[in-house]
């Protein structure tokens, strides 16, 4: 029992009287609710993508991360003021210690009727050990980071990465009945033949799909535009040989579907960069130490690590997240450069 949760009496009424769906109170400036809230658990990974971070990172210090229980608050207050979904990311959430002890403390929401998804995004490496507490604990969907099948080339994108760990991690998923997506980044100079294969591949388990054009966050070892492949020409090949359908499907993130009527599956595609996203966003970011921000692609951020250690209560903690909130930029300033970042932050702090 903490605090920010009912009485025993109250919980008792709401799971056996689920709550109606409400309204969004948390509305920005330009009249868009936000109902989608990703929460970073930790900025450390066991992987260093080449994309993503530099091969020799320096991580948070502890004092600087989030306790869980400090975790589960925040997003217990966001779930409280109409956020009906959390997407748990890193780092690598599942090398964050005692990060299954988050996950069921959170699913009381879903349990409650306040919360419709408890969802996250792994590299997968950690998933077989994980898959089945996860499904237990109402975990239906994951999104799990791949960007190649070939093991030589995942272990250079990785930088030391084991391939046949994250194939293990998603069979496990797909045996708990977990739904699982695919995510890979769009390479021009790794991945760019591969990307057939490996939408064939995904369709062929079930799974969706989802291209992600690269981001311009944190300083890394590589310049971005040397490797900058625009899904615009990723789309126009794929229709060169495939038939693809627009769809209106939508899972809350920024994603644009389509169907690939050979292979049945769907492909998304994430467009920071040639298709801006922003129109009708619905996200906010929470990182690992309590630092919201209110969009990816700006240097936006208001500490709640802050207001919370300091003593505040609930209702000080909601006025703090309605201000950051009715200060939500209208969208991103994404280019790529290869002299500089548009964002210094790091993905992997963020929360991706």
């Amino acid at each position: 029992m903490t605090p920010y949760d009912a009485s025993p009496a109250q919980a008792a009424t709401r799971s056996a009287h689920p709550p109606s769906r409400l309204p969004s109170r948390l509305i920005d400036g330009f009249g868009r609710a936000v109902t989608y809230l990703r929460v970073s658990v930790t900025d450390r990974c066991d992987l260093r993508c080449t994309y993503c971070m530099a091969e020799h990172m320096t991580f948070l210090p502890k004092a600087e991360v989030l306790s869980l229980e400090e975790l589960d608050r925040l997003a217990s207050t966001f779930v409280g003021l109409g956020v009906r979904k959390l997407r748990l990311t890193g780092g690598e959430p599942l090398v964050r210690k005692g990060i299954m002890t988050l996950v069921e403390g959170l699913s009381r929401h879903l349990r409650s009727g306040a919360l419709d998804e408890l969802t996250m995004t792994t590299n997968g490496t950690q998933l077989a050990g994980h898959a089945a507490d996860l499904a237990r604990l109402g975990v239906r969907r994951i999104n799990v980071s791949l960007d190649t099948l070939k093991p030589d080339l995942f272990r250079k994108l990785t930088r030391g990465g084991d391939l046949s760990k994250v194939l293990a991690g998603i069979d496990a998923a797909l045996a708990a009945g977990i739904q699982v997506k695919i995510n890979a980044v769009a390479l021009k100079h790794d991945n760019a033949g591969e990307l057939p294969a490996l939408i064939q591949w995904a369709h062929g388990l079930g799974a969706d799909m989802t291209l992600i054009e690269t981001m311009p966050l944190g300083e890394i070892d590589e310049d971005r535009t040397d490797q900058y492949l625009s899904l615009k020409d990723v789309r126009r090949d794929l229709a060169s040989f495939w038939t693809l359908t627009d769809l209106a499907y939508a899972t809350g993130g920024p994603a644009r579907y389509v169907r690939v009527e050979e292979t049945g599956g769907r492909l998304g595609l994430i467009t920071p960069l040639s298709h801006n996203f922003c129109e009708a966003c619905n996200r906010v970011r929470l990182t690992c130490t309590g630092t919201l921000h209110t969009c990816l692609g700006r240097d936006d951020a208001s500490d709640l690590r802050a207001v919370i250690r300091g003593g505040a209560d609930e209702a000080e903690l909601e006025r703090a997240i309605f201000a950051a909130i009715g200060a939500k930029p209208q969208g991103h300033d994404f280019q790529i450069d290869g002299a500089r970042p548009a964002v210094a932050r790091h993905m992997s702090t963020t929360g991706g």
